[in-house]
């Protein structure tokens, strides 16, 4: 039986330790095993991002800055990132203020009570996002759903503008993205002891001061996440903003799409991905430092 060797005290330096037959194969294996997924990542994500940042730095004489330089002088482009940063900031701030309740009463229900709370959340996902988005259409239009009962009870003379525009695109995408919103929000809120606001309100504080200091901090992870999650998906919405935004809601993607069907300009839209790929960056960068990502991702 051949023994491992062991470490050996190097001459100016620590300790190194010499692999054995058993842990070069053991690694061998290991690349091995993942090679085929390696292979699949860099085919299908690495390459084509390498290919979209060289295109969107190529102009009709060669390398150029032109794409760029549209972000300056181009007032659609800025209009189109403000209309979806704002949508996107309305959608996560809705979606915490209504996520945030539903996540904790499932959280402290018992029972039967969260799978069926969080069934009705979750319901959204067995239906496709083209369906729901026809959906809210058929809802607000003005012969729709809501206007028809709102002037059945007199509570209005004419139908209220209540789609192609930001309105309805808010509704129709808070909807679809809400249970991103309340899933890590719940899964914060499981790992919080209970025992630790028991002995909060046996040292004499009330449900709020119980809340405020000890469970919402407990629970910003969930936030933090679910906020990303929820803005993130947000800043690439396509197919809920074609359908209820009517031309008056053009965010970043219906720009991107536009460059590639009118114009054929894929240098254009590859710089807008770019740029809209170093925000999505810069968000998560921001979230890491709020609270590191393993705390986020329950890791920690």
């Amino acid at each position: 039986m051949v023994r491992p060797r062991r470490p050996v005290p190097a001459a100016d330096g620590p300790m190194t330790h010499t692999l054995t037959p058993e842990e070069r194969r053991e690694r061998r294996l290991i690349l091995a095993l993942l090679t085929p997924a390696l292979a699949v990542v860099g085919v299908l994500l690495i390459a084509p991002l390498i290919w979209m940042g060289w295109q969107s730095f190529q102009g009709p004489d060669g390398f150029s800055l032109m794409h760029y330089q549209r972000f300056l002088t181009d007032s659609v482009y800025l209009s189109s990132f403000i209309q979806t940063f704002r949508i996107a900031f309305v959608v996560t701030l809705a979606a915490l203020l209504i996520g945030y309740p539903i996540a904790y009463v499932a959280a402290k229900s018992e029972g039967i009570w969260p799978p069926i709370i969080l069934g009705m959340v979750l319901v959204p996902f067995w239906t496709s996002v083209l369906v729901r988005a026809y959906a809210w259409l058929i809802l607000l239009q003005r012969r729709g759903i809501v206007n028809s009962a709102l002037q059945d009870l007199g509570l209005i003379d004419r139908p209220l503008l209540l789609v192609n525009n930001e309105f309805g695109t808010t509704m129709a995408t808070l909807h679809i993205l809400l249970p991103f919103m309340v899933l890590p929000l719940y899964a914060a809120m499981k790992k919080i002891p209970a025992e630790l606001e028991t002995a909060g309100a046996s040292l004499g504080g009330n449900g709020w001061l119980v809340f405020r200091s000890i469970y919402l901090p407990l629970s910003l992870p969930g936030v933090i996440a679910g906020s990303v999650l929820v803005f993130v998906l947000t800043l690439g919405f396509y197919i809920t903003p074609e359908l209820l935004g009517g031309g008056r809601t053009f965010l970043v993607s219906m720009l991107v799409s536009r460059n590639i069907e009118l114009y054929n300009e894929w240098g254009a839209a590859s710089s807008i991905s770019v740029v809209l790929l170093l925000v999505v960056f810069a968000i998560f960068r921001l979230a890491s430092m709020l609270i590191p990502f393993e705390r986020i991702m329950g890791t920690k």
